[in-house]
């Protein structure tokens, strides 16, 4: 596949038009439920509140991060749901999703640290960007995961 020109698109919930919605949960539930094989609640009433970071290619969504606001998961701001499209892996597309991810936290909720519950076996992937281990080892639903802070 050539690599294919990404339009990025910031919303809050309420400026979800529907199918984009619908393509959000759509594409976690392919990523986390079907291909992780992880049963849980999705919607869980943070998306709401949170803002949404999408990389289209026409209307193929091909990565995606909920910006979550101080005080909904963490004490800090969160990005959280940080997926890629199956079908568009290994053109870099997670790199510039948590770069702009970041940024958009920064934007969003001022420049302070971030914290992220990281599945473990992205650690390295998320060190890359400046993140370090900040908790234990813990299962979320079944996965382990640690908490990780952008200071």
């Amino acid at each position: 596949m050539s690599t294919p020109t990404l339009n990025w698109t910031y919303k809050s919930f309420e400026e979800l038009s529907k199918l984009e919605l619908y393509t959000i949960l759509r594409l976690r539930s392919e990523v986390f439920v079907v291909e992780q094989h992880c049963n849980y609640q999705d919607v869980d009433g943070k998306d709401l509140k949170c803002h949404h970071l999408m990389a289209w290619d026409g209307d193929n969504l091909v990565a995606y991060t909920r910006i979550v606001p101080p005080g909904v998961s963490f004490t800090e701001a969160s990005i959280g749901r940080v997926l890629s499209n199956s079908r568009y892996r290994g053109i870099g597309a997670g790199i510039t999703l948590m770069e702009k991810s970041i940024e958009k936290v920064y934007e969003t909720h001022g420049k302070r640290p971030i914290r992220i519950g990281a599945q473990l076996y992205l650690k390295k992937f998320y060190e890359g960007f400046g993140f370090v281990k900040d908790s234990e080892e813990y299962l979320e639903d079944e996965i382990p995961h640690i908490e990780m802070v952008l200071a």
